[in-house]
C-alpha cells in the first residue's frame, strides 16, 4: 500500500521536472535573446529540425523491446550475460539514435566541425613540442588559438583523436565508432559498481534504465560519452577494490581517474564520488589502508607524465577560464542558466531519474531499516546523492553555462541508477517515458553544436 500511495508523488515530481523544462524553453525564447543564451533551441544548444532517418525504425524497435523486455531479462540473465547484454543494448540504443541523422551527419561529421578535436590533428606532428606548447595557444588573442573545445579541455581529450589517427584509424567515421563504442561501456561500469556497493538486485533493476537512457542522445555524438566512460570505470574499478577485489583494480582506478582529470578539467569534482564509494566501502578500506599507495600511485601516473614532457595543467585551468570568459560565458547569464542547466539535466536523465531521486531522498531521510535490503537502499541512494552534490557543485561554479546536456553526461550516469527505486507494476511505463522522450528530442531537434 504504501508503494502505491507513493506513485502519485512519483507523478508530482515527473510534473514538476516538466515544468521546469517548460519554463526554461519559455523564458530562454521569450525573456531572452539568441544574443543572450547563443542556444538555437534553450535550454538546449540545437535548432528546430523534426525529421527522420535510417536509424528510425531500429531505435523504435530497440525502445520497444527494452521497455517490453528489459526488466524481465535483467531480472533473469545470469550476472555474467546480463553485462554484455546491456551493453549490446545500450550501443543499439546509442547507435540507432545515431543514425536518425544518418551515418555522415549523425556519426562521421560530429567530430569534425570547427569547433571539435580533429580539425587540429595535422597541429599535432610532434606531440611532445605540441603538448609544451599548448597553454601557448588557449586564450582567444593567442597566436592560432585553439578551436573551443580543444581550448576547454586538458590535452588528453584531442591526443586520445591523434592516437587513433596515428593507428590508421583517422577521420570523423573512427572517430565516432569509438566514442559511441567506448561511452556504451560507462552503462556497464555503473552496473559493476551498483552491484558491488548495493546489492545485484538494484543493480539488475537499474540495467533496462542505464541502457536505455535518454542520454544515449548525446552519448553517440560527444567526446564527452567518452569521458563519461573513463570516469565510470575509475568508479568502478574503485568499488571492487573496497569491496574486496585485488589491489591491482585500485591501480587502475587511480589510473583512470587521474586520465578523467586530464580529459575535462570538470571531471576533478568525480573525487566526490569516489569519497562516496570509499565510505561506503569503510569497513574494507579499514582492512586495506595500503590500497591507498596503488590508489595514488596510480593516480599519479598521467599527471606525472604530462608534466614531465612540460604541459601545466594548472596554468591551462586558468588560462581556459580567463577564455571561457572572454567568449560565451561572458555573454550568457548565470542567473538564467544555474536553474535551466537542472533542466538540461532532466532531458538527459529522464522523468523516471526524477521520480526515482525523490524515492532516494526519501530512503536518505527516513534511514530506517534493519534488513539487508533496506541497508542496501541506503547505500545506493547515498551514491546517488554524491553524483548530484558533484553536479550541482558544477551548476553552482558557473563554468557550465549551457552545453550541460553533453557536459554532464559523466554525472548523469550516476543519476540514472536511482530508478531502480521505482516500483516493481510499473518499470516498462517509465521505461517507455523515457525512450519518447529520446525519440522526440532526437527527431524534433537537430542537436550539433
Amino acid at each position: 500500500m504504501t508503494r502505491l500511495r507513493s506513485v502519485p508523488r512519483d507523478l508530482y515530481a515527473a510534473a514538476a521536472a516538466v515544468l521546469l523544462v517548460a519554463a526554461a524553453i519559455l523564458v530562454g525564447r521569450h525573456v531572452y535573446t539568441y544574443d543572450d543564451l547563443i542556444v538555437g533551441w534553450p535550454p538546449l544548444l540545437g535548432r528546430w529540425d523534426p525529421h527522420l532517418g535510417p536509424g528510425t525504425p531500429a531505435a523504435v524497435l530497440v525502445a520497444a523491446a527494452t521497455a517490453a523486455y528489459g526488466p524481465a531479462v535483467a531480472a533473469r540473465l545470469p550476472w555474467r550475460a546480463l553485462l554484455p547484454a546491456a551493453w549490446g543494448a545500450a550501443m543499439a540504443w546509442t547507435w540507432s539514435l545515431a543514425l536518425i541523422d544518418g551515418w555522415e551527419r549523425g556519426v562521421a561529421r560530429r567530430l569534425t566541425t570547427g569547433q571539435e578535436y580533429l580539425t587540429v590533428i595535422d597541429r599535432w606532428r610532434d606531440v611532445p613540442a605540441t603538448l609544451r606548447d599548448f597553454n601557448g595557444h588557449i586564450l582567444l588573442h593567442s597566436p592560432d588559438n585553439w578551436p573551443a573545445h580543444v581550448a576547454g579541455h586538458p590535452p588528453g581529450a584531442t591526443l586520445t583523436y591523434v592516437l587513433l589517427d596515428r593507428i590508421g584509424l583517422g577521420g570523423g567515421g573512427w572517430a565516432g565508432v569509438w566514442t559511441i563504442t567506448v561511452g556504451a561501456t560507462g552503462c556497464v561500469a555503473v552496473l559493476v559498481a551498483v552491484r558491488a556497493l548495493c546489492g545485484e538486485r538494484l543493480a539488475r533493476r537499474a540495467a533496462p534504465f542505464l541502457a536505455l537512457a535518454p542520454a544515449a542522445v548525446w552519448m553517440g555524438t560527444s567526446a564527452d560519452g567518452y569521458f563519461a566512460a573513463v570516469a565510470a570505470w575509475a568508479v568502478a574499478l574503485l568499488a571492487l577494490t573496497v569491496t574486496g577485489r585485488s589491489l591491482w583494480w585500485t591501480a587502475g582506478a587511480g589510473l583512470l581517474f587521474g586520465l578523467t582529470c586530464y580529459l575535462s578539467y570538470g571531471l576533478t569534482l568525480f573525487a566526490v564520488i569516489g569519497a562516496a564509494v570509499l565510505l561506503l566501502g569503510r569497513r574494507g578500506v579499514r582492512e586495506r589502508p595500503v590500497m591507498f599507495v596503488p590508489l595514488l600511485a596510480g593516480t599519479a601516473v598521467v599527471p606525472v607524465a604530462f608534466t614531465v614532457i612540460g604541459f601545466d595543467w594548472w596554468e591551462a585551468y586558468h588560462l581556459l577560464v580567463e577564455r571561457y570568459y572572454e567568449g560565451a560565458a561572458g555573454v550568457r547569464p548565470y542567473a538564467y542558466w544555474v536553474w535551466a542547466n537542472l533542466a538540461c539535466t532532466v532531458l538527459i536523465t529522464g522523468l523516471a531519474t526524477v521520480a526515482g531521486l525523490r524515492r532516494a531522498g526519501v530512503v536518505l531521510i527516513r534511514r530506517r531499516g534493519d534488513g539487508g535490503a533496506r541497508t542496501e537502499d541506503l547505500r545506493l541512494a547515498f551514491l546517488v546523492a554524491a553524483a548530484l552534490l558533484a553536479l550541482l557543485v558544477a551548476d553552482l561554479s558557473g563554468m557550465s553555462k549551457a552545453e550541460t546536456e553533453r557536459i554532464w553526461l559523466p554525472f548523469a550516469l550516476w543519476l540514472l541508477p536511482a530508478c531502480a527505486f521505482l516500483p516493481r507494476p510499473r518499470p516498462r511505463a517509465w521505461l517507455t517515458a523515457q525512450a519518447v522522450l529520446a525519440l522526440l528530442l532526437n527527431h524534433l531537434l537537430a542537436t550539433g553544436w
